[in-house]
């Protein structure tokens, strides 16, 4: 099993200028994390992810390049497709994309202009077509939401395919990443929901006469330096009453290495860490956790 452990900027960052973002981005790289991810909330101070992964292209030349997780419903699949396939390109092959429904907040579906219960049959419907997008020519395609007649994007990918994970908990989510998902990328979880989680992924994969590969169980996994913000305290407490805080969220670099460890014993291999609030020194912090973390990698 190959460990390999990326770092995340969470919505909230503030290390979205050229100041601060590019500064960081090379800290990542020189530190030999394997991969960099940006999340994605429109209504967030953090930086539209495919955008700033661009950026980070052109700073790097080695380190993959994620997003954790981008926002599928409400963007042109077309579109999409082509801007993933340029970046794939333009770095190399580095890209490696995560896809979901979106946050579960009212104002972000209405940002995104598309309705809850939409959410996932636009999804179901346009990975497939981004899919084919990238590896056929003259695609055609009459949906229930998309209609494409004789497209041919270009540039190809230099992926051949490109892997998509997924991202969610719920029965439905890990039924999709069965079905439609080449990995697994959980946040918030507790190493019971990974192990149980992972379970029904593989299971629906089979039914569908799929495989996943087995190294691509991943984790989210943000840490708190002191107690945990509040503001996560009450997102917990809406989505899951019944959850201690301690449980999904390690405090400190020492709990930290330990959460990993402890996943790795229930098949994940694949992680992305990230503080929930945002550090004085960026420098200093990814150097302490690159010492924490860094080690377990095989």
């Amino acid at each position: 099993m190959k460990i390999r452990i990326g770092v995340g900027l969470g919505t909230h960052t503030l290390a979205n200028t050229q100041e601060t973002f590019l500064p960081y981005v090379r800290d990542v790289e020189r530190l030999g994390f394997d991969s960099l991810w940006l999340s994605e909330r429109l209504t967030g101070d953090a930086p539209d992810p495919l955008v700033a992964l661009a950026v980070a292209a052109g700073a790097t030349t080695k380190l993959k390049l994620g997003t954790g997780v981008l926002v599928l419903p409400g963007r042109n699949p077309v579109v999409l497709a082509k801007e993933m396939a340029s970046l794939d390109r333009l770095s190399g092959g580095r890209f490696l994309p995560a896809v979901g429904l979106g946050a579960p907040t009212p104002v972000e579906h209405r940002a995104f202009g598309i309705e809850r219960g939409e959410r996932a049959g636009w999804f179901d419907e346009a990975l497939p077509l981004i899919r084919r997008l990238w590896a056929e020519d003259d695609v055609h395609h009459d949906g229930d939401r998309f209609r494409v007649d004789g497209v041919t994007i270009r540039p190809k990918p230099v992926q051949d395919p490109i892997e998509v994970w997924l991202g969610g908990q719920s029965r439905s989510e890990l039924r999709r990443c069965g079905r439609l998902g080449d990995g697994w990328l959980p946040s918030f979880a507790t190493v019971a929901d990974v192990r149980d989680g992972w379970e029904v992924v593989t299971a629906e994969a089979a039914a569908h006469d799929r495989e996943i590969d087995p190294e691509h169980l991943g984790v989210l996994v943000a840490y708190a330096r002191g107690a945990v913000p509040d503001r996560v305290v009450s997102l917990l407490a809406a989505r899951r009453p019944d959850l201690d805080p301690a449980d999904v969220i390690p405090v400190g670099m020492a709990s930290l290495r330990e959460r990993l460890e402890a996943f790795t014993e229930v098949g994940a291999s694949k992680f992305v860490v990230l503080p929930l609030d945002e550090p004085s020194d960026w420098t200093a912090e990814l150097e302490e956790v690159a010492a924490t973390v860094l080690p377990l990698e095989s």
